[in-house]
């Protein structure tokens, strides 16, 4: 394994090829073991993964405090390696439930004084809101978070699953690094608008979804019970017909990935990691075993000939379903 670096545009940090997600070892996957989450977050260290991504909102503070643990706990050197991306914004309420979104310069100030102190750190490495606050000029919130980095709380700016339009606005009004948004192999919509305006802007990608949550990892199966809590019992692509369209896509992309050696996960991040040297893949794992897997893509090269036998089994749109529950969609940046 090759733990080569990428630029987060051009404003960016450099970072590892490969980011690890911390999400599904505290929300929205079922039940995670606190103890292997840290070790995962220990191993990626130690393998020269150095961008950490979570968010405020996820299980109400607890990721970033145990991501702060697993930071206080990993050797010195391994510790100042770590680049924290952290997003904020989202609204919950004591059951779980969500209530919208603020991107208030007040409300950036306060959520990310709870975040430095639950992370443990001086600084956010990235910081961005989850989505856009429909009530709050995008302008507002960029330059609340541009102050927090002239006072030294912050280093970059990002912004999350927003369109074309926002990220030019945004842009015109400081220095972004780069936009977290779904990519993968059945989620490109941002090559139509989305990926070129960052291109052209100098704004990097970090690509969550890659395995679109375990849907194209090739361990997922059409029988398999998920927990009420699991995010995917709600979502489109992994129900009844959907689902079964879908997994067939993996067993064609399994093909190709025997042909290779390699897993259908590797495959699926190495095509990610294809697409250009502006896009840093977001890798969800929650275990070590699951983690080395994902690594293993670094050593994958896919060829012209590998990358259009991929187009020809899963094309663009080829995917049933939307990515995300109607109610969620609805508050996706399309502009």
């Amino acid at each position: 394994m090759t733990m080569n670096t990428r630029t987060l545009g051009t404003t960016g940090p450099r970072v590892s090829a490969l980011g690890l997600g911390c999400m599904g070892m505290s929300a929205l996957y079922g039940d995670a073991d606190r103890a292997e989450s840290i070790a995962t977050v220990h191993a990626a260290l130690e393998a020269g993964v150095t961008l950490l991504d979570t968010g405020d909102f996820y299980a109400m503070g607890h990721n970033e405090m145990l991501i702060g643990e697993a930071l206080r706990g990993a050797p010195a050197g391994r510790r100042e390696q770590a680049l924290v991306s952290v997003k904020f914004g989202a609204l919950r309420d004591p059951d779980g439930g969500w209530s919208g979104y603020d991107g208030r310069p007040a409300a950036v100030r306060n959520f990310a004084a709870y975040s430095l102190q639950r992370l443990g750190v001086d600084h956010i490495d990235v910081y961005r809101i989850a989505r856009l606050d429909p009530d709050v000029p995008i302008e507002e919130t960029v330059g609340a978070i541009a102050e927090l980095v002239e006072k030294g709380y912050v280093r970059h700016i990002g912004l999350s699953e927003v369109g074309a339009e926002t990220i030019r606005r945004a842009a015109a009004t400081a220095p972004i690094a780069d936009l977290q948004i779904e990519y993968s192999l059945i989620s490109r919509s941002i090559e139509e608008e989305i990926l070129p305006t960052t291109r052209a802007l100098g704004i990097g990608i970090t690509a969550y979804g890659v395995l679109s949550r375990g849907l194209i990892s090739g361990h997922f199966t059409g029988d398999r019970r998920l927990a009420p809590d699991d995010f995917r019992s709600l979502s489109p692509r992994f129900q009844g017909d959907n689902l079964r369209h879908n997994l067939n896509l993996v067993e064609a992309l399994r093909a190709i990935a025997e042909r290779k050696g390699v897993t259908v996960a590797q495959i699926a991040i190495a095509w990610v990691l294809s697409r250009g040297e502006d896009i840093v893949p977001l890798v969800g794992a929650r275990t070590r075993q699951r983690l080395t897997e994902s690594l293993g893509a670094l050593n994958v090269t896919l060829d012209a000939a590998d990358l259009a036998a991929i187009e020809r089994v899963v094309p663009a749109d080829a995917a049933a379903g939307d990515r995300y529950p109607a109610a969620q969609m609805a508050h996706l940046g399309s502009k």
